[in-house]
């Protein structure tokens, strides 16, 4: 039977890079592979060449490292969460990404690294989903009637007590429909940017409806 070895991985957008280490602390090697299905493939193959895999410390298992924690986890291999190095002493040191694999996986031989990542499934995560989406659209919603609001308050005395309304759904309802406030430059700019704004808003308020639709 082969001698228990531990993979740890650095992960990054593109690529990944990957240590393994013996049960001893000794570092075997590293290797450098593309953020694709084959590359974990490649990435988990030659790692088992070095040895019996049977625990990973993988960093940003949210994020970077998700897709690798699945097929490692699908594998059965134990992952483990390891927190990314201070950063500050990281700048300090100079930044070394296979230095970072091997403190991973030395992480999850000396104990410290005990997190076990989300599996990135099911309603929870469907709903994690949503909501990221959902706060954006909250955040630009608001952001639409504001700047809307901001416009309005500089605007010519009449046209602001036209379209000044103290709810914001009415306010929108009044520049969406705008057709001209005048033939100026100015009054032309205005009425074109008071009504984009406006069905901004109501555009961001249909997409809110439906994501929270979605979450029922």
């Amino acid at each position: 039977m082969q001698n228990e070895v531990i993979l740890g991985v650095d992960t990054h957008l593109d690529t990944h890079v990957g240590a393994v280490i013996n049960d001893a602390g000794k570092l075997i090697g590293t290797l450098v592979t593309p953020t694709t299905a084959s590359g974990y493939q490649k990435l988990l193959a030659w790692a088992r060449s070095l040895g019996r895999v049977r625990r990973a410390g993988v960093e940003g298992t949210g994020t970077y490292g998700a897709g690798l924690a699945r097929v490692l986890r699908e594998q059965g291999i134990e992952v483990l969460e390891v927190n990314r190095p201070d950063r500050s002493k990281r700048r300090l040191k100079g930044k070394s990404d296979p230095a970072d694999a091997e403190s991973a996986a030395r992480s999850v031989l000396s104990g410290d690294a005990t997190a076990i990542p989300k599996s990135h499934c099911g309603a929870a995560e469907a709903m994690r989903i949503v909501s990221v989406a959902r706060r954006s659209a909250v955040k630009a919603k608001t952001q639409a009637i504001n700047q809307l609001r901001a416009i309005l308050v500089s605007a010519p005395q009449e046209i602001r007590e036209r379209l000044w309304k103290a709810k914001a759904e009415q306010c929108v309802a009044a520049c969406a429909h705008l057709r001209s406030l005048g033939t100026s430059t100015q009054l032309e700019t205005l009425t074109t940017t008071l009504r984009l704004l406006a069905k901004r808003w109501l555009a961001l308020a249909a997409e809110l409806k439906e994501l929270d639709g979605s979450r029922v």
